[in-house]
């Protein structure tokens, strides 16, 4: 399948320390991002939506900065399928603002379609933040 990638910034009204447990830990993922999020004793989280999961490690972190979830199918966890999702929090140093740019690399939907799905995302997100 061809492989879409999906970027997007969205100004959130709140500090880094408040918003990188929302993007980074499986309780403050299932709050906005997913249905369930949950953490195997293999530090591998799975994402749960529409009934479905999705297994994803870790790839990348940096404490209050960034995380990069890579998925992979637990039944061939070798192949790469490489579509992942990619949170990272970035500031306009003139005016302080706080963005959060979202890079999400997978097979599944077009630009509008993830466009909205995000939007939606996001406004879950600043209404439990309260940004």
């Amino acid at each position: 399948m061809v492989k879409n990638k999906f970027v997007a910034d969205y100004q959130i009204n709140t500090s880094r320390k408040l918003l990188f447990p929302y993007i980074s830990s499986a309780s403050g993922l299932s709050e906005w991002f997913a249905d369930d999020v949950s953490i195997n004793e293999d530090k591998t989280f799975v994402f749960e939506y529409d009934g479905e999961r999705h297994h994803a490690r870790v790839t990348a972190l940096r404490k209050d900065m960034h995380v990069k979830f890579e998925y992979f199918d637990p039944e061939n966890p070798d192949a790469h399928d490489k579509s992942f999702i990619e949170f990272k929090i970035e500031e306009n140093e003139l005016t302080q603002t706080l963005f959060l740019k979202v890079i999400d690399y997978s097979d599944s939907y077009d630009d509008e379609e993830l466009e909205s799905i995000w939007e939606g995302l996001i406004v879950n997100l600043k209404e439990i933040i309260g940004g």
